[in-house]
């Protein structure tokens, strides 16, 4: 006969067959990151390296860059005032463009003046020449004039011997002797003196050639001041010399202003720019012109600008300072040098990432210093490329 089951006795029996079995136990924490960070960490070490050697040294970059552009400071060249401004504050201009109009009667004044002194040389040559057409002219007839006495001096030589014939024969006076005889002297008196005119004639012929080459010489003056008058008178027009963009615009309408003085400056149009990237002279072994550069400015994030190195600067940067520096004397501290390196911005581009490019916006400049510039640059494309 079996005994008797007490209520509390069944529950816990109940309960018992109702719970599950225990799980087995969890490996823990620890042993999941001996076993994996490891392996994740050996394979980033891998691949990075990879790239590294492959691609990431041959990749040589600074941030001590800098967009830079040819920027023409128009001064004034004359004294006057500012009589027009006709253009505005960082306006877009084409080559010859007037900017800048001074104040120009003073200068149209001095070049009337010039013109009227060219005019008064030109009418003294003229008559210098008319005067020594004339002089020929009196020369000329001075040389008639020497071969009239020469003539009358032979005839009055052959009277003079058939007279002195006939006295001596008896056939003629002593009175006309004595006339024939200072009719001779007469004639060879005459040919004297018209060989002294021709004499004065040519000289004064001479007088009138020096007069005539001074006057020449005062019409190349006159003439030489009117070209600077007409210059001068140009320099009331100031213009733009290059495409570009007007801006610092210091000259005030009514100012007046001096030779010299700074009224404008036109900067260079975007595609005329270029980037001057300072690196360091251990960069510069690998960095040989024509390499391509990868360019990104801070000012136009999300834009890539591609470009080629152009030009290493002569020396290196301290070098072109205020002050450059003297290791020869005192304590020495080497400091690495930086060489300015030229690179040149390739056609093509984005139109509008290029048109907000300005001088002195700070940009960082990679090179690419591989034998093959186009193969993959990226970290996965370059893991890629070895399978």
């Amino acid at each position: 006969m079996n005994a008797p089951v007490s209520p509390s006795a069944a529950m816990e029996a109940s309960r018992a067959s109702a719970t599950p079995p225990p799980a087995p136990p969890r490996r823990p924490v620890r042993w999941v990151l001996l076993r994996v960070v490891p392996v994740v960490l050996l394979l980033a070490a891998a691949v990075f390296g990879t790239w590294y050697w492959r691609t990431g040294r041959f990749l040589i970059e600074t941030d001590d860059a800098y967009v830079q552009g040819d920027i023409s400071v128009l001064a004034a060249r004359i004294s006057a005032d500012v009589a027009a401004i006709s253009v505005a504050d960082n306006q877009p201009v084409k080559v010859g463009d007037l900017l800048i109009e001074l104040d120009r009667r003073d200068l149209s004044n001095a070049r009337d003046q010039a013109r009227a002194t060219l005019a008064e040389a030109e009418a003294a040559i003229a008559t210098l020449a008319t005067q020594e057409t004339q002089q020929q002219a009196q020369i000329d007839a001075a040389q008639a004039q020497i071969e009239q006495a020469r003539a009358e001096q032979v005839r009055a030589a052959s009277d003079a011997r058939r007279t002195q014939a006939l006295v001596g024969g008896g056939y003629a006076s002593r009175q006309s002797s004595d006339q024939v005889v200072a009719d001779q002297r007469k004639a060879e008196a005459a040919v004297t003196a018209a060989q002294a005119q021709l004499s004065v004639q040519q000289q004064t012929r001479g007088v009138l050639a020096a007069q005539l080459r001074q006057a020449e010489a005062r019409r190349a003056q006159a003439a030489a001041a009117l070209a600077q008058a007409e210059t001068n008178l140009s320099y009331t027009a100031i213009r733009a010399p290059v495409d570009g963009i007007a801006g610092n615009r210091a000259a005030q309408l009514g100012q007046h202003v001096q030779p010299g003085q700074q009224l404008i400056a036109v900067a260079p149009a975007p595609e005329r720019l270029y980037v001057v990237a300072n690196f360091k002279e251990t960069q510069l072994p690998r960095m040989r012109p024509g390499q391509p550069v990868e360019v990104t400015v801070d000012a136009i994030p999300g834009a890539m600008f591609h470009a080629r190195v152009d030009s290493f600067a002569p020396a290196t940067g301290s070098q072109f300072s205020l002050l450059p520096p003297e290791n020869a004397t005192g304590n020495f501290t080497k400091i690495v040098q930086r060489v300015p390196v030229k690179l040149v911005l390739e056609q093509g581009q984005d139109a509008a990432a290029l048109a907000r490019l300005r001088p002195g916006l700070s940009v960082v400049a990679e090179v690419d210093a591989r034998a093959d510039p186009d193969a993959p640059r990226g970290v996965w494309a370059a893991i890629a490329s070895l399978f």
